[in-house]
């Protein structure tokens, strides 16, 4: 298992970055795809983006294609997002998940508490 923390979450304007990062406690890391996951209120969590346990394979959803960039440090035990060109609708809260790869919540068994991306318009 490992235990995941979030950060780098905060208020932006439209247009602007964030970078979040997850770190991961344990010495498994490097075993575990890993993936992001946001909640806008009023909403049911939603894919964001995915990496393969060596970072050779990412997946990402439409809505974030070509703003987004998801990476991970293995000696480092962080995954990261970089956020770019954010929309007042990337609004939510971002969380980190471990598990095996893929694009939805059921094949992810370790979840982050979340970080809050609030985009103002």
């Amino acid at each position: 298992q490992v235990q995941l923390v979030e950060s780098g979450g905060g208020l932006v304007q439209a247009g602007g970055s964030l970078r979040l990062s997850c770190a991961a406690s344990g010495r498994t890391f490097s075993n575990y795809a890993m993936a992001w996951f946001r909640q806008a209120p009023g909403k049911e969590r939603e894919f964001v983006a995915a990496i393969s346990w060596s970072g050779g394979t990412t997946n990402y959803a439409v809505s974030v294609k070509g703003r987004f960039t998801i990476s991970r440090d293995n000696a480092k035990n962080t995954v990261y997002l970089q956020m770019n060109s954010l929309k007042p609708e990337d609004t939510a809260v971002y969380y980190c998940a471990a598990g095996n790869y893929g694009l939805r919540r059921q094949n992810y068994d370790q979840w982050g508490q979340g970080t809050q991306v609030t985009v103002s318009s």
